[in-house]
């Protein structure tokens, strides 16, 4: 039987058919190289647009390369960086920021994926101490890797604790558009107005094929980055075709209507799995993942059938994904091939 991997990840989608032909449209000619195109001055300039024109915007390949490199730029060896245990750059980025920042990583556990200024305090110590890694950075995810999403108090509230400890904040946007989505406000208003400092602005999992954008809000703190992003090999000589994509992705508001329809279609997955007794929601559903508890018996024969991640075992809490193109049916038939393995 072939699994069906459509709820793995957002990564399993392919690619907006918009952005597929805005790559193709950009394979015509010669173009000068490594980002001195037309076609990436125009995305570069999009995207000022929508952060303010004052900010410094640089492409690489993938996502980990946007956090590893941003937080490189402004941090030295002896310091540390704070994040949530369930951080991408804790979990999946394979020891990735130790290695190329040297940094400490400062792990907090949380319940929903959330840091909070009262969860943070407890670890900034040893400031000045030479014998102690010094705080520096404190790098959230938006939305997080549980599917929550952080409010603008709680934004507002983060960033100026950690301002007033002379932390900087990042943001692993991977999923920003479907928080955006979620909270109903524009990106610059859950970035740059909040008081963020460094963002990794994603498009892969909204419908790119692959390509994400480092923001800087002050580009003061930038101006390595281009050094960085060279030795870390990450300055692509072609990068018309990453900036292509983010062209398609602004216009018409692509980045935006691909969030919102993956979002509804978690809550449309999660509303179905909720007329299960034998499920349970674990995690709010406030982005395009759903995180629900199925016992064990019947989480392993569903395995048999979809591929999806459990990230707890023990709790047998299984991640359900959507994306922009995720279909109704297909939420239907896992939804059914549930109920189907309870009753045997």
């Amino acid at each position: 039987m072939t699994l069906n991997v459509e709820f793995g990840s957002d990564n399993h989608s392919g690619v907006h058919p918009n952005i597929m032909k805005a790559i193709v449209d950009a394979n015509n000619g010669y173009s000068i190289s490594y980002g001195e195109d037309e076609i990436t001055k125009n995305s570069i300039k999009k995207i000022k647009e929508l952060f303010g024109s004052d900010v410094d915007v640089f492409f690489v390949y993938n996502g980990i390369a946007a956090n590893i490199l941003g937080l490189k730029t402004v941090t030295n060896s002896f310091n540390s960086i704070i994040c949530a245990d369930t951080a991408h750059l804790n979990v999946h980025e394979c020891c990735g920021p130790e290695k190329f920042t040297g940094c400490k990583l400062v792990i907090i556990p949380t319940k929903d994926g959330k840091l909070k200024p009262e969860l943070i305090k407890p670890y900034l110590i040893g400031t000045g101490d030479i014998h102690m890694a010094q705080p520096k950075v404190v790098s959230i995810t938006q939305s997080t890797e549980l599917g929550t999403t952080y409010n603008l108090d709680e934004l507002n509230k983060l960033c100026s604790f950690a301002h007033k400890n002379n932390l900087l904040v990042h943001v692993d946007g991977a999923r920003l558009c479907n928080a955006a989505i979620f909270l109903k406000k524009d990106l610059k208003e859950i970035t740059r107005d909040v008081g963020v400092d460094i963002l990794s602005f994603g498009g892969t999992k909204n419908g790119m094929m692959y390509g994400e954008a480092v923001v800087f809000f002050d580009k003061k703190i930038a101006k390595d980055f281009e050094f960085y992003r060279k030795q870390g090999m990450q300055l692509t000589s072609k990068m018309r075709f990453i900036s292509a994509q983010f062209n398609a992705f602004f216009e018409y508001n692509l980045w935006a209507k691909n969030a919102e329809y993956a979002n509804k279609m978690a809550q449309y997955l999660k509303n179905e799995l909720c007329k299960i007794t034998e499920v349970k929601i674990v995690q709010k559903v406030e982005a395009n993942m759903v995180y629900a508890y199925i016992p064990r018996k019947y989480l392993q024969k569903l395995r048999e059938k979809y591929f999806f991640h459990v990230f707890d075992e023990n709790a047998c809490e299984a991640r359900l994904m959507c994306s922009f193109n995720t279909k109704k049916e297909s939420i239907d038939d896992l939804v059914n091939s549930l109920r189907n393995i309870i009753k045997k």
